[in-house]
């Protein structure tokens, strides 16, 4: 009828703005690493499904209006435009204490010496919540986020993969010594976090989840990144994780002095230079890893995950589980390709094939990748990566790829054990990766 076109019209356009508002870089799945972060304008998003929301019907919303899915993959035109002014479209948290409900904001010290906001909420919020200030039907909201975790029009055919990305990067900031950093504050929203290099991509993941913010607006923005992360793992079998709200997002950019850039991986920090794209293996010592490896582990181990308190178990087990998931993007992270064939469902995969495939090192100037079908694994200029291809030899193997500092876990002695352990058993490596990832989502929030 046309008074249903013009109601379904008036939601669309509403959907458009709001993704608009959200979406400041275009991006994807990949996980930690991007040496830059390409941006598109509004009006290049606007003919993505990022910026023409389509409504689902939902069961938790009356009248058929449900979950937002988008109706084209934003990477079939990443390079129609990549610039957009340093104001345009980062989202404007809210300024006063009244906003929120949450009482007043106090300054109290960290136990690293620093200072954090603390919102003073009600005695009885804090009751009825567990702390949480607020009063979100929990349910609901997974149920809206299954709604919209598959979409055959993004990569893959699942956010899963860029919820889980949105997750740990959020959280991966996490400092123990001075007590900064992760997920609690969502601060990805302001400009300086999100211009991160570290969070190319990420744009969209958020841009995926206002409208389910909009429908829920009783759930911090940092509670519910979280939270669609764990949905995510559960509808595509990996574990499922028991979800503690409470998390309360920063409300202007004023945390930002004390953070800093450099907490999230990067993928070939300290190793040898690259300099010549038809020489790539000239990088390699002489047992096929490459020089300077020894400097990139040390980053990995002891610059971030050591720095957020965890053990040599938990980091191969948070990577063999992150890793299982999406995609690397050149025009994103730098790198390119899936790091396993199933990109979409838990499993050991990761660790199975780093072990038992053969791996060649590449850079953006293997064309012969191109020749033999395997464009997709050949990274931006300046990047190297190992892929499971070999030049002028042909097969059924599907294209998959390793980052530097994910063969780390092959090469090191410490790591290696602990891969082969995962290799061999995924139903330890669910139980591990999902108590690893629940510790890396709740760093930094004063849970009990």
């Amino acid at each position: 009828p046309p008074s249903a076109q013009v109601h379904t019209n008036k939601a669309t356009m509403k959907f458009s703005l709001l993704a608009l508002s959200t979406a400041a870089a275009l991006g994807g799945t990949d996980a930690f690493l991007a040496p830059q972060q390409p941006r598109l304008s509004s009006s290049a998003l606007a003919g993505y499904g990022i910026g023409s929301w389509n409504k689902k019907s939902s069961p938790s919303s009356a009248g058929g209006g449900g979950a937002a899915v988008a109706t084209r993959n934003p990477w079939d035109d990443a390079n129609k435009a990549n610039t957009v002014s340093k104001s345009d479209t980062f989202i404007k948290a809210p300024t006063t204490k009244k906003s929120y409900g949450l009482g007043s904001w106090n300054k109290s010290a960290s136990p690293g010496g620093t200072t954090s906001a603390v919102a003073n909420a009600p005695p009885s919020a804090a009751a009825a919540t567990g702390g949480c200030p607020f009063h979100a039907n929990y349910d609901a909201i997974r149920d809206e986020l299954k709604l919209i975790m598959d979409n055959p029009s993004w990569d893959d055919g699942s956010l899963a993969p860029i919820f889980l990305r949105l997750a740990w990067h959020s959280s991966g900031t996490y400092d123990a010594a001075t007590g900064t950093g992760g997920s609690n504050g969502a601060g990805m929203r302001f400009q300086n976090e999100a211009a991160d290099p570290e969070n190319a991509g990420l744009a969209p993941a958020r841009a995926f989840l206002e409208p389910v913010k909009r429908k829920f607006p009783e759930i911090s923005y940092s509670d519910l990144w979280i939270l669609a992360a764990y949905v995510g793992l559960e509808v595509t079998g990996g574990p499922v994780i028991d979800f503690q709200p409470g998390r309360v997002d920063h409300p202007d950019e004023s945390y930002w002095e004390q953070m800093s850039y450099g907490r999230l991986p990067a993928a070939e920090k300290y190793c040898c230079p690259h300099l010549d794209d038809s020489n790539v293996s000239s990088s390699l010592d002489e047992t096929g890893k490459v020089k300077g490896w020894e400097g990139l582990c040390t980053h990995v181990r002891n610059e971030v995950f050591y720095r957020m308190g965890f053990n040599d178990q938990e980091i191969v087990a948070l990577l063999c589980g992150g890793h299982v998931y999406g995609r690397c993007h050149p025009n994103a992270s730098g790198y390119a390709g899936p790091w396993v064939e199933n990109m979409t469902e838990f499993s050991n995969e990761y660790a199975t094939d780093m072990i038992e495939d053969e791996w060649t090192l590449v850079s953006h100037g293997d064309t012969w990748l191109d020749a033999q079908g395997s464009a997709e694994l050949r990274p931006a200029p300046g990047n190297r990566q190992f892929v499971n291809q070999k030049k002028g030899v042909t097969g059924d193997d599907p294209n998959q790829m390793m980052l530097l500092s994910d063969m780390i876990f092959a090469w090191d002695p410490d790591f290696r054990p602990i891969l082969e352990m995962y290799a061999e058993d995924e139903d330890k490596l669910k139980v591990d990766f999902g108590a690893a990832f629940k510790r890396l989502t709740e760093l930094g929030c004063g849970f009990p």
